[in-house]
């Protein structure tokens, strides 16, 4: 309950040729036996992932990743891993090696980066085998058109100065990413959260979309009140002023809608994560997209928590009962949780996301690019349950510039 969830760290990959020393770079600025160390080039397969926190930027993902030079059948697999690395990836570090300089790869690795639009230095390692001079240093930045700075992963020299040489590029949305409810309320604010506890809520804790929200009107010195629907009404009798917000689970975002006054502001808890870390105009078109589905379109239902499927699941049961009740078709539907979202999407007449809480923005953000490439409507599970209840537009009145564009589509 106390560890920074992994969508909310700066993810910062590693990436080059083999045998640069990238996994002896990743050793040695976590200060721990991450990854396998060896000279057979190669020797990282997967992926490999660490948290932890770089001053002053605070907590970040370290992942390093296979070589992506590697030509034969079971390389191209593991650039494949590689290159879905890049897709969650908010800073990358490209390592060089000293005795080998700067060769063609690592421009094009530099160019399909900025591509990407991925903030990204150059490491040149392996500076206890060949000195590096600043005149050198200032050739390959020039070169590469990005940062470059210099290390000895062996020895550990310049790994300090490296730490201290990443939080200085790193992009201001990279340290904090995007307010979650923070930039809609004021200092004094009275928000009222309304949470939904039931069979599917995990025992002794709040769920992280909520946990978040809290911090975040905390963080803006406004006071957050939390209680359950059912005790909603007795709870507004005894505050003392109009709460500036309501932010409700979209499941009883109908019940709480019925119980508030028309003029107080109310939204949610995933329309509000939707925001953040996707694109809720998107995300509106796709909606309007999805009514029009035929029998035997085929949809897929994302979800990036991995947890025990109840008998009334939400993404399993609820999202598609509502998405049936909407079109009035039969549908067909396919399912994806955890990190796995498809290589290939266009074969789906439509995607419905959840708020993505478990992954990073710049993840999210490649999956919406992707369904916009592909041609596939993608929207959100708070988007479609408050339609579905008949409350969308008044959930989206919190956002005046997206709410107009909706009224008036």
């Amino acid at each position: 309950m106390n560890i920074t969830p992994i969508g909310y760290r700066l993810h910062i990959s590693i990436f080059g040729r083999r045998n640069v020393g990238k996994s002896t770079l990743i050793n040695a600025i976590t200060n721990q036996k991450i990854s396998i160390v060896s000279d057979k080039p190669g020797t990282t397969t997967d992926p490999v992932l660490k948290t932890m926190e770089i001053l002053p930027i605070g907590p970040v993902a370290i992942i390093d990743t296979a070589g992506l030079d590697d030509s034969d059948s079971l390389g191209t697999l593991r650039k494949e891993k590689t290159y879905d690395i890049m897709k969650k990836t908010d800073f990358a570090i490209v390592v060089l090696s000293a005795d080998e300089g700067i060769t063609e790869f690592e421009k094009n690795l530099v160019k399909d980066l900025e591509t990407r639009k991925i903030s990204t230095i150059a490491v040149i390692n392996k500076c206890d085998l060949h000195n590096v001079s600043q005149d050198m240093l200032n050739e390959y930045r020039e070169e590469l058109g990005i940062p470059v700075t210099k290390v000895s992963a062996i020895t550990k020299d310049g790994i300090e100065e490296l730490k201290v040489f990443i939080s200085q590029n790193v992009d201001a949305y990279d340290k904090c990413q995007l307010n979650i409810v923070k930039d809609l309320i004021k200092p004094q604010d009275l928000i009222v959260l309304v949470t939904h506890i039931d069979c599917s809520a995990p025992k002794g804790r709040i769920i992280l979309p909520q946990q978040q929200m809290i911090r975040d009107i905390i963080e803006a010195n406004a006071t957050a009140v939390v209680t359950q629907e059912k005790a909603l009404g007795d709870t507004l009798t005894k505050l003392k002023e109009k709460p500036s917000l309501i932010i409700t689970d979209s499941l009883v975002s109908d019940i709480v809608e019925d119980i508030i006054p028309a003029d107080y502001k109310l939204t949610s808890f995933s329309i509000l994560i939707a925001r953040q870390k996707g694109n809720l105009e998107v995300f509106l078109q796709g909606l309007e997209n999805i009514k029009t589905l035929k029998d035997g379109s085929r949809l897929l239902i994302v979800e990036t928590c991995t947890h025990h499927r109840q008998p009334n699941d939400l993404g399993r049961a609820q999202i598609p009962n509502y998405i049936k009740e909407l079109t009035q078709k039969e549908l067909e539907f396919d399912w994806a949780s955890g990190t796995y979202f498809p290589k290939d999407i266009s074969r789906y007449d439509g995607i419905i996301h959840c708020g993505g809480c478990m992954v990073n923005r710049q993840e999210m953000q490649s999956r919406i690019k992707d369904s916009i490439q592909y041609n596939v409507p993608i929207t959100n599970y708070g988007i479609l349950i408050t339609h579905a209840q008949g409350i969308l537009e008044r959930v989206l009145e919190p956002f005046p510039l997206i709410s107009d564009r909706f009224k008036s589509a």
